[in-house]
């Protein structure tokens, strides 16, 4: 079983940056576990609905949010160029 007051006094002993770092390491966990447990409710309440890869982008509002050239995933690399070149013309 697991000692709550052993691991508060050894967390007290520690020096403050450490304590600091146990708790964003928590708070890591914390996130993780969370989206853990959305991710497998979202997974089989898609597989309940039967919903498609397309349908949950599109209710995410990622499709549609920009626009760009059909072919942007070829050439990406150019077009990034172009546009660094633009923004930063004076370097």
């Amino acid at each position: 079983m697991i000692n709550f007051e052993q691991i508060q006094n050894d967390i007290s002993e520690l020096p403050e940056e450490a304590q600091t770092l146990v708790i964003d390491f928590i708070e890591s966990l914390k996130k993780q576990y969370s989206l853990a447990e959305k991710q497998e409710v979202q997974s089989t309440s898609s597989i309940d609905n039967e919903s498609n890869t397309l349908d949950i982008l599109k209710e995410s509002g990622l499709i549609g949010c920009i626009s760009a050239e059909s072919d942007l995933s070829i050439n990406y690399k150019s077009v990034l160029k172009e546009g660094l070149d633009t923004k930063y013309d004076n370097r």
